[in-house]
């Protein structure tokens, strides 16, 4: 398993936000995390890479511990995409992107030539090839969220832990970044994703986690999850799930 949680509570100002949350996560799995705001998917995600304190349980990244591992260790392993970043400088997006192979270099953290050819890889594959040059504070929101994704990407780790990376995203982009996600998935990493898209979560995710009031509701094939009643209690209303004429699935609410 490239990730274990066996569990695992996570208190923040005193409240319970995760408990007792048990669940693996292994090779080429892609793991969409859905559910509604508040229910502690964003703890849940920054408990798995080492960011939120847990309280009890435990949480194994190939068997290492993310919180008691140096960060530039466990980059290695794990690349987490937060909701928000930001830059202190005006670094161009190349630079940018290039930040995610800290890990990666050593001496005075020059850019070696791999380094260059898998940032090249990881723009071309989120679509931001030709904003290399631009400076990163001059972009739009979604045009930044991309750029973030290709550093996560370009970090080459084994496991990606992506808190909502299409937000922001115009659909037909979101559409490409959870079939980049599928693809890469599909090679042998591995993607833990908190999304509210609960159709493109269907469509790419092989298996659904449900997050309500800090615990793992339901887990399984999303087709399954999103039609239980679970998923019907946590949103306050019910999910349907159909196929288009193409083949393809659906998510609305009813």
């Amino acid at each position: 398993m490239l990730l274990e949680l066996t569990g695992v509570d996570v208190e923040l100002g005193g409240r319970a936000v995760v408990r007792g949350v048990t669940a693996a996560v292994s090779e080429q799995q892609l793991v969409v995390i859905v559910g509604p705001n508040g229910a502690g998917k964003t703890t849940l995600l920054r408990a798995m890479a080492g960011l939120a304190p847990v309280r009890a349980g435990s949480v194994r990244c190939m068997g290492h511990d993310p919180a008691r591992v140096a960060r530039r260790v466990i980059a290695r392993e794990l690349a987490y995409l937060p909701q928000q970043y930001e830059l202190a400088f005006p670094f161009v997006v190349e630079e940018v992107v290039l930040l995610g192979r800290y890990a990666n270099q050593s001496g005075i953290g020059l850019a070696s030539e791999e380094d260059l050819v898998a940032a090249r890889a990881a723009m071309k594959a989120c679509d931001v090839e030709a904003l290399a040059a631009r400076r990163f504070d001059e972009l739009s929101g979604g045009e930044a969220r991309r750029v973030i994704l290709a550093q996560a990407l370009c970090q080459g780790a084994k496991c990606l832990l992506l808190d909502e990376p299409t937000a922001g995203l115009d659909p037909a982009h979101a559409r490409s970044v959870f079939a980049m996600l599928r693809a890469h998935c599909d090679g042998g990493a591995a993607a833990v994703v908190v999304t509210h898209d609960l159709d493109l979560a269907l469509r790419f995710g092989g298996v659904m986690w449900l997050v309500a009031d800090g615990t793992l509701a339901a887990r399984g094939a999303p087709a399954d999850v999103l039609a239980s009643p679970e998923t019907k209690q946590a949103f306050a209303l019910a999910i349907h799930v159909g196929v288009l004429p193409s083949g393809q699935p659906f998510a609305v609410p009813s």
